[in-house]
C-alpha cells in the first residue's frame, strides 16, 4: 500500500513509497515497513529510528517537529492516534457491529457472555480482550486486554475476513488513553463499574474516570447505543456524560431504569434472576453463581438487545451461559464435596464482590488464598487485606506476581490489615494447604491470577496455573475436578 493511502501527514509530496507493514516495535521491522517512533513512559521511540532504518524501514511516524531522519516521515501532533488510523486503513475491513465495553471489573465476562448470546441467536460472533480472541471455534490468546493498534486492527481484519459480523471487545483505560482503539468502527458501547485499580498509572479516581469516559465522549458516534451499569455514583455519572454526548443510553443494574435486576435467588451452583425489562417482569435461571456474574450477564443482555437480538432469544440465551476461564471458575470439589473456585479478582472492589457473591452459596466457611501484584498500585494492598479478613473465614496470604518488587514487602502490606491470616510464601503450597483444610459445606476461592498461566518474578514468567495446581491437589487428596 502506498504511504499516501495511509495518511496525508507525509514529508515527501507524492507519497509513492510502498509500505508493506506497520509496527511500533523496532525488533519487528522488516524491509518496507513503517516504524512508529512513539514517545513512551520508559523508552522513547526516537532511540530506535536508526536501527529501524538499518533494517529497511521505508517511513517513520514521528511527533511533529522531529528533524529529518533520511526517509519519508509522517509527522503528527498525536502519533499514537495517527498509528491507529493508519492501522485501520492498512487492515481494511471490520465487522458491521462492534461493541466496546469498559470498566474496572467484569469486562471479560460481559464480552464473552455477549458473544454467547449472539451465537445462541445464530449470529457469527467473536469477542476480544484479556483472554484473547474467542469465536465458536475456540480461543486464540493475545498479550494485552486492549492490544496495540496494529495487532488489534490485524485481528479485527482477520475476523471480518472470516465472516464475523458481531464483535465485542474490552476497552481498557490504558488502551483508551493510548489511542489503541482509535480507528475501530465502534457501533455500541458498554460500562460495567469503576473502582480502584491502575493507580500506578492513573492519578486517582478522577483521572481513571476520564480515561474510561473517552470511550463515550470521543470514540462513540453521536446517536449510538450505550448500555451503562448505573449502580453507584461513577456509573450514574458515566450515564449522564453519555447522554450529554447524545448517546442512546440504556440504564442497567439494580438501579437500572431500562433493564433492572429486581431480585436474585441463589441456588447451589446457579441463581434465579427476576428482571424488569422496560416494565415487563421475567424470571430466568442463570447457570452461574455469584451476584457479579448476574450483573455481567444482565449488562450483556442489555447490549444484545441494543444490537438487535430479539428479547425472547436473549432471555433464553441467559439460561445457557457458561462461565469464563478464571472468573469464579469451578475447578473441582474435595472428597467431602467442598467446591474450589479460581477468580481473577485483583482489586478491592473485585475481591469484595467475589466474597460477597460466594457467601450465599456456602453453608460452611469461606477459605481464601490471595496476594497482590508487584509494581502496581500499592495503596490497594491494605484495603484488600481488610476486605479479606472481614468477608472470609480463613485467609492465606501468598505471592501473586511480585515482578521487580520484594515479595515479602508486598505480603507485609497485606498482612498488616489481615488479622488472623496465615502467610505462606509459596503459592502452590498455599493452595494445597487451603484445600487440605476444607470441610463439608466449606468453599475455597483462589483469587488474583484467574486465567493466567504464569507467575511473574523479576524478568521471568514461571509457568503457574492456579486452576491446574488446584485440580492436581484435589486429585491427590481424593477429590474430583471439573
Amino acid at each position: 500500500m502506498k504511504l499516501a493511502q495511509l495518511t496525508d501527514k507525509i514529508s515527501d509530496p507524492d507519497g509513492t513509497v510502498e509500505i508493506s507493514g506497520l509496527t511500533a516495535d523496532s525488533r519487528e521491522v522488516q524491509p518496507g515497513f513503517l516504524f512508529a517512533a512513539l514517545p513512551g513512559v520508559n523508552m522513547d521511540g526516537h532511540t530506535f529510528i536508526p536501527g529501524a532504518i538499518e533494517k529497511g524501514a521505508s517511513a517513520i511516524l514521528v511527533p511533529t517537529g522531529t528533524p529529518d531522519v533520511g526517509v519519508p516521515m509522517v509527522q503528527s501532533e498525536n502519533p499514537r492516534h495517527e498509528l491507529a488510523l493508519m492501522a485501520a486503513r492498512f487492515f481494511e475491513g471490520q465487522p458491521r457491529t462492534i461493541v466496546a465495553v469498559t470498566g474496572t471489573n467484569g469486562k471479560s465476562s460481559t464480552v464473552e457472555f455477549l458473544r454467547q448470546i449472539w451465537s445462541f441467536a445464530d449470529k457469527k460472533a467473536a469477542c476480544l480482550g484479556t483472554l484473547g480472541v474467542t469465536t465458536d471455534d475456540g480461543l486464540s490468546p493475545m498479550h494485552h486486554t486492549t492490544p496495540d493498534p496494529v495487532s488489534l486492527h490485524r485481528a479485527i481484519h482477520k475476523l471480518s475476513e472470516d465472516g464475523i459480523d458481531y464483535l465485542a471487545l474490552e476497552a481498557s483505560s490504558h488502551g483508551l488513553v493510548q489511542s489503541r482503539l482509535d480507528g475501530v468502527a465502534i457501533t455500541h458501547t458498554g460500562f460495567t463499574n469503576l473502582s480502584q485499580d491502575h493507580f500506578d498509572y492513573h492519578d486517582g479516581f478522577e483521572s481513571y474516570f476520564v480515561a474510561k469516559a473517552r470511550l463515550f465522549s470521543e470514540l462513540a458516534k453521536a446517536g449510538s447505543p450505550a448500555a451503562i451499569m448505573v449502580d453507584g455514583p461513577w456509573g450514574r455519572r458515566m450515564a449522564d456524560l453519555a447522554r450529554d454526548h447524545n448517546l442512546e443510553v440504556m440504564s442497567v443494574g439494580w438501579e437500572g431504569e431500562d433493564v433492572r435486576l429486581q431480585e436474585l435467588h441463589p441456588l447451589a451452583k446457579s441463581q434465579t434472576l427476576t428482571l424488569d425489562i422496560h416494565g415487563q417482569l421475567h424470571s430466568v435461571e442463570l447457570p452461574l453463581a455469584g451476584e457479579f456474574q448476574a450483573l455481567n450477564a444482565v449488562l450483556a443482555l442489555a447490549l444484545a438487545l441494543q444490537s438487535g437480538v430479539p428479547e425472547r432469544l436473549a432471555l433464553e440465551a441467559l439460561k445457557t451461559l457458561h462461565g469464563v476461564r478464571g472468573r469464579m471458575e469451578a475447578v473441582g470439589t474435595t472428597r467431602s464435596g467442598a467446591p474450589v473456585f479460581v477468580d481473577f479478582a485483583h482489586t478491592p472492589d473485585g475481591l469484595d464482590k467475589l466474597l460477597r457473591a460466594l457467601r450465599p452459596h456456602t453453608m460452611g466457611d469461606i477459605h481464601l488464598v490471595f496476594g497482590c501484584g508487584g509494581d502496581r498500585d500499592p495503596l490497594k494492598r491494605p484495603k484488600m487485606g481488610e476486605i479479606a479478613t472481614r468477608l472470609a473465614d480463613h485467609v492465606i496470604v501468598t505471592d501473586d506476581n511480585p515482578r521487580y518488587e520484594e515479595a515479602a514487602k508486598i505480603r507485609a502490606a497485606v498482612m498488616a490489615t489481615c488479622d488472623g491470616a496465615t502467610e505462606i510464601v509459596n503459592r502452590k503450597e498455599a493452595i494445597i494447604t487451603a484445600i487440605g483444610a476444607l470441610k463439608a459445606g466449606d468453599a475455597l476461592v483462589i483469587a488474583g491470577k484467574g486465567h493466567e498461566s504464569g507467575q511473574i518474578v523479576g524478568d521471568q514468567c514461571i509457568p503457574f496455573d492456579d486452576a491446574q495446581v488446584a485440580r492436581t491437589a484435589l486429585g491427590a487428596a481424593g477429590g474430583s475436578h471439573d
